[in-house]
């Protein structure tokens, strides 16, 4: 068994010496996705909320690239510019986490890549 690079058009290209996705068996580890919008390459425009749900519209393509889907996504890791947006954060996060919510971390950072509001990594598994 050995890993597989998963890669989509869908979501946006690595911006460094990484991968959107690892497959290894039957477990999938997501890159960090922050709120690129894959059809520019520009940061959506809006708040964090706008932010959230790019970021999370990302992880859905790559977890559909690799067959899977956020319903097999057992932790999240989310990365905020700011804690007190957690609660404008977990908003959206509920409209795609509906049932049976994965594990999760939350971590205000210093700063994130391209100066974003939020960035979200995912471990999956594909059946």
């Amino acid at each position: 068994m050995g890993k597989e690079v998963i890669s989509t058009t869908n979501a946006p290209g690595a911006i460094g010496p990484y991968s959107q996705g690892i497959r290894y068996g039957n477990l999938l580890f997501v890159s960090g996705q922050t709120p690129l919008n894959p059809q520019t390459g520009k940061i959506v425009e809006g708040d964090v909320q706008s932010q959230t749900r790019q970021c999370l519209e990302n992880v859905k393509a790559i977890l559909e690239a690799a067959g899977t889907s956020l319903d097999n996504v057992l932790k999240t890791t989310v990365f905020i510019k700011d804690m007190n947006s957690f609660g404008k954060i977990n908003e959206i996060y509920a409209q795609y986490f509906t049932k049976n919510q994965p594990a999760r971390s939350c971590v205000e950072a210093a700063r994130l890549p391209m100066d974003v509001l939020v960035e979200i990594e995912v471990i999956a598994y594909i059946e």
